[in-house]
């Protein structure tokens, strides 16, 4: 077994959790301090994930600065053009988006690249059009604007959490599309990424967050909550990604259990996506097609 963690974290405590995984039932305890093997040796490959091993960190440094040169570009043009992009980046807790946008964002000039987390709507906000809020936050000429959880949290967090009527969530996978495409028809480079994780993944991420000194203030009861709501999770994921993928703003899906490989899918999506000036496709490079892919048929993969 892994061995224990120091210095626990002070969130509430909830009993032991039975979880039934490929079969056979398990039990978590988010109050334990040593890691299950089953989630140990699960970790990387839940969810039928291509690799069994991380990317190895010398290799993810060197990829990640030379594609984050190509970022400097990107955003060098968008500011010479005038041209907006907008990156949603949504997931199960813990799949690793935050950490995705830092690195995305890490060289940028920060005055024209923003990022969006907004807490939960004030009483002002309750009463607004759904979108308006996110709108408010939307990229002006030669910005980028990343979104770390946007409005689709009515489809996913909002219905599965009871935040939520069934009306408001069936109005609003009804009428994202025709928002989307409001968005791209104002030529704004529009992005969605959903990133994809594993459940023996996001149990030790979960695990890791409880009992790390640093980053136990990610441990929420919202996370607390969700433990035991995967399959809900995942019927309001499904249906989500069914029913607000179009082509002109497609569900981006990458498989997030190695962070480093999410990264660098990533980056190189939207590299590829934008037209900037001087963009070298040798350092770019081609896509991993086993990680990244688009909407509900690279889900059900």
């Amino acid at each position: 077994m892994k061995k224990p963690k120091e210095s626990p974290a002070p969130p509430p405590a909830q009993g032991p959790l039975k979880i039934k995984i490929d079969g056979k039932e398990r039990e978590f305890d988010i109050e334990d301090p040593v890691l299950p093997d089953w989630i140990e040796d699960n970790k990387l490959t839940a969810g039928g994930y291509p690799y069994d091993k991380k990317m190895k960190g010398a290799e993810y440094d060197e990829t990640l600065e030379k594609l984050q040169i190509e970022l400097v570009k990107a955003q060098a043009w968008l500011q010479a053009t005038g041209k907006r992009v907008m990156a949603l980046f949504e997931g199960r807790d813990a799949a690793g988006k935050g950490g995705t946008i830092f690195v995305l964002r890490q060289y940028m000039n920060p005055r024209t690249a923003r990022n969006v987390a907004l807490t939960k709507p004030t009483p002002t906000e309750v009463g607004q059009w759904y979108y308006q809020r996110y709108v408010d936050h939307f990229p002006t000429s030669g910005e980028f604007v990343t979104f770390d959880r946007s409005w689709y949290n009515r489809g996913g967090v909002e219905p599965v959490m009871g935040f939520c009527t069934p009306e408001q969530h069936e109005k609003f996978l009804d009428e994202t599309p025709h928002f989307e495409r409001m968005i791209c028809n104002e030529g704004i480079h529009f992005f969605k990424f959903w990133l994809n994780i594993g459940r023996e993944t996001q149990l030790e991420r979960f695990h890791d967050r409880r009992y790390s000194p640093l980053k136990n203030w990610k441990f929420s009861p919202i996370d607390t909550a969700g433990i035991g709501k995967w399959d809900d999770y995942t019927k309001a994921r499904d249906l989500m990604v069914e029913r607000t993928h179009k082509e002109f703003a497609p569900w981006i899906i990458v498989r997030a259990n190695d962070k480093r490989r999410a990264r660098l899918a990533v980056i190189r999506r939207i590299l590829l996506s934008l037209p900037y000036d001087g963009r070298d496709l040798d350092v770019v490079g081609k896509e991993d097609k086993k990680i990244i892919g688009e909407g509900p048929s690279f889900l059900e993969k």
